[in-house]
């Protein structure tokens, strides 16, 4: 019998991209989660291709005995219950770096943003304020010969690392795995504390993934240590930063801005008082998906079906599974 794979249907999803690279020989099912498509395809299923959902849940796992595979299709698993998975006995792959290089552009993209005010003077234009009417009140920087500092060095800092450098700028990290002299000399980048990171980078870029240890990494206490004419720029996940200290923080200059991309509550709340601030440059948690890399998501993912078929270990296990 072929081997079966679910995909939960989703709008950041290409379907026809999915259906055109599917593996011959396996058997694939699209539904969206909960439908009665999906549950009827839930028994036999041998992998799960989609995003992280809480529904998805022990008994979740009780209803799909034969699953082997929970392949994301994201970088980040905060959604997953792990200890649910572990209990099943399946295995949970992240998306093996595929939206690394969309992402790594997002966050410079945010760092020239603010560092420059596009928003502000697209505005302008707009308005018929040209230049803002007031040209000297307004500073703008380039990026050239500014610290940044990257707080997490997985693929996608690492790709951050290497942008950053082609725009002249001097880079130092913090993480938990610090990697070797000879990639730090070859990333031109040097290893520092958190609190060094802080103090003294002009930007300050996230790219950790969601656990309880990195829940509100960077507070108030945090946010202190930083200058105040550093930006803070956010591609991973909101509640990295305790977002009431951010806001608090905007406001009283403690930080001279930010580039978000993900928010504490997704979608944030009409009333979010970021929205009222004049010093961030918000996106919708679009950093990851772009039209470039769908093809890379689902070979990835496909490619993990298709090794856990053949008997072999999935590549990409997130680490509290390893």
């Amino acid at each position: 019998m072929a081997p079966k794979i679910l995909m939960m249907d989703s709008p950041l999803s290409d379907i026809p991209t999915a259906r055109e690279i599917a593996p011959a020989g396996m058997e694939l099912t699209i539904a969206p989660l909960g439908s009665d498509a999906f549950k009827a395809a839930m028994a036999d299923a041998d992998f799960l291709v989609g995003f992280g959902n809480k529904a998805i849940d022990a008994g979740f796992y009780a209803a799909a005995p034969k699953l082997k595979l929970l392949q994301l299709l994201s970088a980040g698993y905060d959604t997953v219950d792990i200890e649910a998975a572990r209990g099943a006995g399946v295995a949970v792959c992240n998306n093996g770096g595929a939206n690394s290089t969309a992402v790594s552009e997002h966050a410079i993209m945010l760092m020239m943003a603010v560092c420059r005010r596009l928003v502000w003077q697209h505005e302008s234009v707009v308005s018929g304020r040209w230049r803002g009417n007031n040209p000297g009140s307004t500073k703008l920087f380039e990026l050239r010969d500014k610290v940044l500092g990257l707080v997490g060095f997985g693929a996608i800092g690492k790709k951050v690392a290497r942008l950053a450098n082609a725009f002249g700028m001097r880079v130092q990290y913090y993480d938990i795995r610090r990697v070797s002299e000879a990639e730090e000399d070859a990333l031109h980048v040097r290893f520092r504390l958190l609190n060094e990171i802080l103090r003294s980078s002009d930007l300050v870029s996230l790219h950790v993934p969601l656990t309880p240890g990195s829940r509100h990494l960077i507070g108030a206490a945090e946010l202190a240590l930083m200058k105040p004419s550093a930006y803070l720029v956010n591609t991973s996940r909101g509640p990295v930063i305790d977002e009431k200290a951010l806001v608090a923080a905007l406001e009283g200059g403690v930080i001279a801005g930010a580039g978000l991309d993900v928010f504490d509550q997704e979608p944030p709340p009409t009333d979010n008082p970021l929205f009222k601030l004049q010093n961030v440059i918000l996106t919708p948690h679009y950093a990851g998906p772009t039209w470039d890399n769908q093809q890379a998501r689902f070979r990835n993912a496909f490619d993990n079906c298709q090794r856990v078929a053949r008997g072999e270990a999935p590549l990409w296990v997130i680490p509290e599974l390893q």
